[in-house]
């Protein structure tokens, strides 16, 4: 069995006591609440995630990082009006426009979500986006955008746990799906580093800003100072998993490549991924049939 690498520790990173760790916590989780309190009553879930929220290892000093948040509404449009009366200087110039059109733009471009960004609350900057509860399950579900979903495959911070059993269900679908498409993408044997980083890329794959605009090392930053909390979130999915073997203290794991275990985790995937396979099968089949009719000719 291979030897699981040495994960690699930043120098100019001081570590810090358990004690330390555990007060930085808890003022960090204290800074979270009031903010989120700060806000219009009606949220159903709310998280902080990124840099500005978990430790990165190109990020020295997580305090001097945007804060980003993701509010969870059952009505937007009710929400974003009394949002409007309390922090209209939190939006652009479509305030001008209404709650109505703002909770229109939000539910019909893009993934569903309304950003507002460089808010300055209590000493820091802050980005936060809104999305309807409705709208989140779908995505959770079927990954028709993988835009909240993928962020939801790392680790977030949340302030407000959801009440919704049918959010906090497919919450749980969510990390079960990203187990199932990651074991389809590695070989037989690999690392919780490879898993958790193979996770933590699937909302990545095919981003542009990876390539460009953003630090190419950007899932490894993620995953290694975290290795503790992707565990903690994907541990009991890995243990419950038949086609898996998994030697904890090693670090290591082995799937069965058969194909009862390939068809198992096919059949596992959202719907929106099930669809894409399929069409791109479909293609081909047209692109095969034409190439033979060409050759024909």
């Amino acid at each position: 069995m291979q030897s699981t690498p040495r994960l690699e520790v930043n120098p100019k990173m001081t570590p810090v006591s358990k004690e330390t760790a555990v007060a930085q916590l808890n003022k960090q989780r204290e800074l979270y609440s009031r903010i989120v309190e700060a806000f219009p009553p009606g949220i159903e879930m709310a998280f902080a995630y990124g840099s500005g929220a978990f430790q990165q290892n190109n990020s020295l000093d997580q305090s001097k990082n945007m804060l980003d948040f993701i509010f969870v509404v059952n009505k937007p449009k009710l929400w974003h009006h009394q949002n409007l009366k309390r922090h209209p200087h939190h939006y652009s110039f479509l305030k001008r426009l209404g709650p109505h059109t703002v909770a229109r733009i939000q539910e019909r471009y893009g993934a569903g979500v309304y950003f507002n960004t460089l808010v300055p609350m209590e000493g820091r900057l802050i980005k936060y986006g809104v999305i309807s509860t409705a709208q989140l399950i779908t995505d959770l579900l079927d990954w028709e955008t993988l835009y909240i979903s993928g962020r939801l495959h790392k680790p977030v911070s949340l302030v407000i746990i959801p009440s919704n059993e049918h959010l906090l269900t497919a919450m749980k679908v969510n990390l079960q799906s990203a187990v199932h498409a990651a074991l389809l993408l590695l070989p037989d044997m690999f690392t919780e580093e490879q898993l958790y980083s193979t996770i933590a890329g699937l909302s990545y794959a095919g981003d542009f800003r990876m390539a460009i605009a953003e630090d190419s090392n950007k899932v490894q930053n993620i995953v290694r100072p975290n290795l503790a909390l992707f565990r903690q979130m994907y541990g009991p999915i890995l243990l419950s998993d038949e086609h898996l073997t998994w030697w904890q203290d090693e670090g290591q794991l082995e799937q069965a490549l058969t194909f009862h275990s390939r068809h198992h985790h096919l059949k596992c995937l959202p719907g929106q991924v099930l669809y894409g396979l399929l069409m791109q099968k479909y293609q081909c089949s047209i692109c095969s049939e034409n190439h033979m009719g060409d050759t024909a000719l």
